[in-house]
């Protein structure tokens, strides 16, 4: 796997069913890359810390190889590296080859990862689509959020080298049952995973533990 874009953003301010809602989800490439810290990634803005940021989720990555899905859904609208607010868009990675706790070194860091991105409705704001949040959970695409274990600077070029496999779950699978409408009794597999991140085993909980 290949760094293709290293991306931060800066707050900007919309007006959502008659609020001001601020965001951080316009993320552009910068060329002289990003340091990934424990909590974040440095300089960038990060708004929600409810929902982003942290040590369970201080970075974000996007697969480049998903654009084109994208750019077919969306054929006249622009789409720069960033777009669905990633630090770190990856040509070669795929959801469904990366496991809860998988661990990897990206450029002078090392990551692990923890769970699938959850899209909330601030992707509007860039796809000026009140449909996009739907989509984007039907497209089985959602990206990867990892913890940092060793900080460091990552920038475009850099390799994403597997360095530990987890006998465990699928980012990809995690993601289908956070949302599916049927229950599988394998989901406890993921919510007593050791690595997955604390939001994501209260979401399936709160899916599912009515029928543990």
């Amino acid at each position: 796997m290949k760094i293709i874009s290293t991306n931060i953003g800066e707050t900007r301010t919309f007006v959502h069913h008659g609020e001001e809602v601020k965001t951080g989800i316009f993320k552009f490439p910068v060329k002289d890359g990003i340091y990934l810290g424990t909590e974040d990634v440095d300089k960038d803005h990060v708004i929600d810390r409810r929902y982003h940021g942290g040590t369970d989720k201080a970075c974000y990555l996007y697969s480049a190889d998903h654009y084109q899905y994208w750019q077919k859904l969306y054929p006249e609208l622009e789409l720069p590296w960033g777009m669905f607010g990633e630090n770190l868009t990856v040509e070669g990675l795929h959801e469904a080859e990366v496991n809860i706790g998988d661990v990897f070194k990206i450029g002078e860091a090392v990551v692990q990862a923890t769970q699938p991105r959850q899209p909330c409705f601030k992707l509007e704001f860039r796809f000026h689509d009140k449909l996009i949040v739907r989509k984007f959970v039907d497209s089985d695409f959602s990206g990867v959020y990892v913890r940092v274990l060793e900080s460091g600077h990552v920038k475009a070029g850099d390799t994403m080298e597997l360095i530990e496999r987890k006998d465990a779950v699928s980012i990809q699978q995690v993601y289908r049952w956070i949302y599916a409408e049927e229950f599988d009794p394998e989901v406890t597999r993921a919510i007593n995973d050791p690595f997955i991140a604390a939001s994501c085993k209260k979401d399936l909980m709160k899916r599912w533990g009515d029928l543990l």
